[in-house]
C-alpha cells in the first residue's frame, strides 16, 4: 500500500511529533484514511437519510403529481370523448328535429290544404243552395206573376163582357175584341211555359 501511496501523494512521515512533507504532492495517513471513512460513512447515511426524510417524500410528491397530472389527462380525454359523443347526440337531435319540423310543416300544409278543399266544397254547397234558392224565388216569382196576369186577364175579360153586353154585339165585332185584347197582351200570355 505504501507504494501505492507514494506514488504521486505527498507522503508525511513523523518525527519527534510533527509530520515533515517529504516530496510528495498530497500527505496521506492513518488518521486521515479514517476520517474519510468516517466522513464517508457519514455522506452516505446522511444521504440515506435525506432520501428517507427529503427525498422520497419529494419523489412520492413528484410520483403523486405524475399520478395526478396522467389522472387529468385521462379525464380529459374522456371530457373529451363525452364532449365528441355529445356533440354526435346533438347533430342527431338536431337533424331529428328538422326532420320532425319538416313534417310539422308537410303536415300543416296537408292540413291547410283539406281545409282549403273542405272551404271550397263548402262554399260550391252553399252557392248551390243559393241558386236552388234562388231558382226556387225565381219560379216562385214567376207563377206569381202568371196568377197577377191570369188575374189581369179576368179583369180585361169581365171588361171584355162589360163591353160585349154595353154594345150588344154582333159575333164579328166579338172576335175584333178579342183579337184587339190578345195583341195587346202578347201571346206569350197565353202561352204555359
Amino acid at each position: 500500500m505504501s507504494s501505492l501511496l507514494s506514488a504521486g501523494l505527498l507522503y508525511l512521515t513523523e518525527t519527534a511529533g510533527e509530520p515533515v512533507l517529504k516530496d510528495k504532492i498530497f500527505a496521506l495517513d492513518w488518521q486521515l484514511i479514517f476520517d474519510a471513512l468516517i466522513v464517508a460513512c457519514a455522506v452516505f447515511f446522511l444521504f440515506f437519510l435525506l432520501s428517507y426524510l427529503v427525498f422520497n417524500p419529494a419523489r412520492n410528491l413528484m410520483q403523486k403529481r405524475r399520478d395526478k397530472i396522467a389522472e387529468d389527462i385521462a379525464a380529459a380525454e374522456k371530457e373529451k370523448e363525452d364532449a365528441l359523443a355529445f356533440k354526435k347526440e346533438y347533430d342527431a337531435r338536431l337533424r331529428d328535429v328538422d326532420r320532425e319540423a319538416d313534417g310539422i310543416l308537410a303536415d300543416a300544409k296537408r292540413r291547410a290544404k283539406d281545409r282549403e278543399e273542405a272551404i271550397i266544397a263548402e262554399a260550391k254547397e252553399e252557392s248551390a243552395r243559393i241558386m236552388t234558392r234562388t231558382k226556387a224565388e225565381v219560379e216562385l216569382e214567376k207563377s206569381k206573376a202568371k196568377d197577377e196576369i191570369k188575374q189581369e186577364i179576368v179583369t180585361v175579360a169581365g171588361e171584355m163582357a162589360g163591353r160585349f153586353i154595353k154594345d150588344k154585339m154582333d159575333e164579328q165585332k166579338q172576335a175584333a175584341l178579342v183579337d184587339d185584347v190578345i195583341r195587346e197582351m202578347g201571346d206569350a200570355t197565353w202561352r204555359q211555359d
